[in-house]
């Protein structure tokens, strides 16, 4: 069986408050490590799964400028 990174990254955040999320997306882009973009990966799709539409549509579009 293997590791279930998503899993496990879910459980390392579980009963952070907004605080201590915002600390942990901080850290993982200042330290520029890539090790950090799947948590990040994870926690943006927590986010995805929780917004409606228009958000969702904001935030493709904030994307969307910023790598152009």
């Amino acid at each position: 069986m293997g590791l279930n990174l998503r899993h496990a990254i879910l459980d390392n955040v579980s009963g952070s408050d907004a605080t201590q999320i915002e600390a942990t997306i901080t850290d993982a882009i200042s330290s520029g490590e890539e090790k950090m973009l799947p948590g990040l990966g994870v926690l943006f799709e927590v986010y995805w799964n929780e917004v409606d539409e228009s958000a969702k549509q904001q935030i493709v579009e904030q994307i969307s400028t910023g790598v152009k």
